[in-house]
This record gives structure tokens, sequence and C-alpha cells, in this order.
């Protein structure tokens, strides 16, 4: 994760940064590796860097090659090497970074370039030809965008990853609706993601299919590894996170074969360590071999008060995967000590948030502490699974699933926002694959569930 302000149509730029660079001060937790601001007009751009893709060359705010457009951006584009294959026209880029296709994509279509996007994302672009700012969220709201206006600057339109960041400068603040896009030429945001399930009447009435099932889930976690620095997964023992880790594992180990057979074979122009894992390769959005770094080992992390039911099941999932696991225990003391610092990076005081993502704030701090940057986690699989146990009362499969789609437009406000935060506080990644863009198992419901 990283972390963003965009500053747009505010009196006297230069005059505003400081202000701005304090704003975006107060996330530099999301990105502890750069720093970076663009100013033209009246707009400002700023921007700290959490460095996972592109580490050696993507530093943001980036630009094209005359400069007229700038982007800041918070997240992955997992099928960005697809979009730089298919683009219509040639474009520069300055950057290995997978998010610089927003770019050409904002040349190309304009404002409906987020739908060509499939990742976990929120962005500010600035047009300086037309003035213009345009800035997006990621369907399900995986990482966090808020909005907001001053009465003592009218006109002035602000973003910012984070509310704290606002909160000085805003009397009016909105958390940015998942899979819109708003528009400064028109003043308006409207939503680009439209998927069948969005209506909660529509419902599914095709059985289930579990081969279709099991193969986008697979794909959903493969482009999850897309990573150039050392990456593990959170794993509770129960079944979403045990799911995750388990096609995470088997895609590590055949990543490390392959690399292994490129460098014997002598098609690498590198060699591999194998003691620390520098892999020369990785998984694109074609299922293709592509560079990635990697752990030797797939590390799994989990986390539970004295012998918590949970952490055993995890130990024994590790097992059974042959993980490299790690175990945090944790005192109610600890969490005790935790809760200010919990509730300043969440942003909320809703009771079930707060005890849910201090136990993740907790491991989060001791998985960056070892290296690593970004994890896999299970987060939203009830929602879109009705896993929860209310839903066995479900009456009819129509409640069922409006109940489905309900919970899911909600998850932005509560377990994406714990997984974003608790884990963005110490600089660490979080990747949802159950909450994938091209999750087309949340369209069949199983009919013996009725």
């Amino acid at each position: 994760m990283c972390g963003i302000v965009g500053c747009h149509h505010v009196p006297e730029a230069k005059a505003f940064k400081p202000e701005a660079l304090k704003m975006v001060r107060k996330v530099r937790h999301r990105g502890p590796d750069w720093s970076g601001t663009f100013i033209a007009n009246r707009t400002i751009l700023a921007h700290e860097r959490l460095s996972i893709v592109g580490v050696d060359s993507g530093a943001q705010p980036i630009t094209n090659k005359d400069d007229s457009i700038a982007l800041a951006v918070n997240g992955e584009i997992y099928n960005h090497r697809v979009i730089r294959k298919g683009l219509k026209t040639s474009y520069h880029f300055k950057t290995h970074s997978d998010c610089e296709v927003i770019i050409p994509l904002y040349m190309q279509y304009g404002i409906d370039a987020p739908k060509h996007l499939d990742g976990m994302f929120s962005f500010i672009l600035y047009d300086k030809a037309q003035d213009r700012v345009v800035a997006a969220r990621d369907p399900i709201g995986v990482v966090s965008f808020y909005q907001g206006w001053s009465s003592k600057i009218p006109g002035a339109t602000f973003f910012a990853s984070e509310l704290k960041c606002l909160h000085d400068v805003c009397d009016k603040i909105i958390s940015f609706p998942p899979g819109h896009i708003y528009d400064s030429k028109t003043d308006k945001t409207t939503r680009y993601f439209d998927p069948t399930w969005w209506d909660p009447t529509n419902v599914p009435t095709t059985p289930v299919d579990y081969k279709l099932l099991r193969e986008t889930f697979e794909k959903s976690v493969r482009k999850r590894l897309m990573a150039e620095v050392p990456y593990g997964v959170l794993l509770s023992g129960g079944l979403d996170s045990s799911l995750v880790a388990a096609i995470a594992q088997r895609e590590t180990l055949r990543l490390k074969a392959a690399a292994l057979k490129q460098v014997e074979s002598g098609e690498g122009d590198e060699k591999m360590d194998e003691d620390h894992g520098e892999g020369l390769v990785g998984i694109d959005d074609d299922n293709k071999l592509s560079t990635l770094t990697y752990l030797p080992q797939l590390n799994s992390f989990s986390i539970g008060l004295p012998n918590a039911p949970d952490t055993k099941a995890a130990l024994e999932v590790a097992k059974f995967l042959g993980t490299k696991h790690h175990n945090m225990t944790f005192e109610i003391e600890d969490g005790l000590n935790a809760l200010s610092d919990v509730i300043y990076h969440l942003e909320s005081f809703d009771v079930t948030t707060i005890r849910a993502s201090t136990p993740m704030f907790l491991l989060a701090r001791k998985i960056k502490a070892m290296g690593v940057k970004m994890v896999l986690s299970g987060e939203g699989s009830d929602e879109i699974f009705g896993g929860y146990l209310y839903f066995h009362a479900a009456p009819s499969k129509e409640a069922f699933h409006e109940e489905c789609v309900r919970r899911v437009k909600h998850l932005h406000l509560w377990d994406c926002l714990r997984a974003n935060k608790s884990t963005s506080a110490w600089g660490l990644e979080a990747r949802v694959p159950f909450l994938d863009k091209e999750a087309r198992f949340q369209n069949r419901i199983p009919d013996n569930l009725y």
C-alpha cells in the first residue's frame, strides 16, 4: 500500500504546498520507501510509496512524456502487462510500475479507464491541458480512499488515502464510493463497475459450476503473487485462509522449479540465489512466466492468545502444506496497550472492527520486521459465499442473495478497512484473492443451500 493526497483548485498551489506535505506526511506509514510531489496550476499531488512492483523505477507521482498528465496511485494493477500489449496507440513508459498503465488508458478511454483495470486501487489523475482531475476507487473498495471539501476554500476538492490527512483542512469528508470515478470537469461521481450481481433482485438461476469456481479462484491467487519483494500468507487455520495458502504454496513451488530450470538451461540473465530466494520468474495475466522475487519457502503467519484453537489449526495446516510458519502469541495486556494506536490507524470506533483489527495490527508489525512487504489474506469469502452462521436462516434464495450483495457492497466500511489499515500501519500490503474483480463465483448459488 501507498499513501496519496490530492488538492485540486486550491489558491496559490505553491503557497499551499507546505499544507499538502503536512497532509500526506500523516500517511507515511503506508509508504515508507519514498516521497514525491507534483504541482501544476492550482493542483497538487503527493505520494508516499511502498515499493512492491517496479521497485527501482516506480516513484510517484508518475507523469507522461511531456508532463501534461500526472498520476498518484495507491494499489496494484494485476493486468498491467496485458494492458501494455493491448494499447491502440504507442505510449512511452517511463517506469516498470504496474500503475503507470492508468495514464495511457485515460488518454485512450477517458473516464472509462477504470473499467479496464483489474486490481485494487485508488488513484488521482491530473490532466494539465484540461485542468481536470479524475479520481477512482477499485470495485469493492479494498483500498481506502476519501474525498473532502472545505467551506473556507470554495471550489477546492481534496482526496486522501486516510481521513487523518483531511480533517485539519476539510469540514466535509466522505468515504469515496467503491467502483466509482469522480470527474472535476462535470463535478460528478459516477459508477463504472456494473456486474450482474450488483442488483440484489437479479438472483442467479444457473447452477454453480464448481470447476469454474476452482479455476477462477486459483487464477485470483496466482495474479496476486505479482511482486518483486518477499511475500507471505496470513493463516488462521480456517477454510478461507487455508485455501489461499494452499494455492499460494503450490504456485511458489512451481515458480521455484521453473526458475531452477531456467537457470540450468542458461536462459536467464541472472543467477538465482537459493538462500535468499532471488528468482527469475513469476506469473503474468496470461499465466506465463515473468520476473518475480520470492522467499525460498512460502512464509505463513498466524497470531492468537495462548492456547488459542486457531493457532493450533494454523500449525496443522502449515505442517500439511509445508510452509515456513511463524506464530505470534500475545497477551490481553498487549492488545489493550495497542488500542489507541489501532483506533488511530483504523479511524473508527466500531467495536467489532477494533476487536478484529488488534491482532492483525500486532502481527503486521512482526511481519514487516522480518522484511516481508506483502501478504495474502482471506477476507471476503463469508460475504460472497454466505458463510456467516445467520445465513443458514435465510428464508429464500432471494433473501440469501440480497444479503450477500448488501454485505459485499459494505465491505469497504468493515473488513476491507480493517485489512487495509491494520497492515498499512506498518507499511505492509494485504491482498485479498476472494474479492477479485473476475470473481464469477459470486454469481452462482448452489441449489442445495435451500
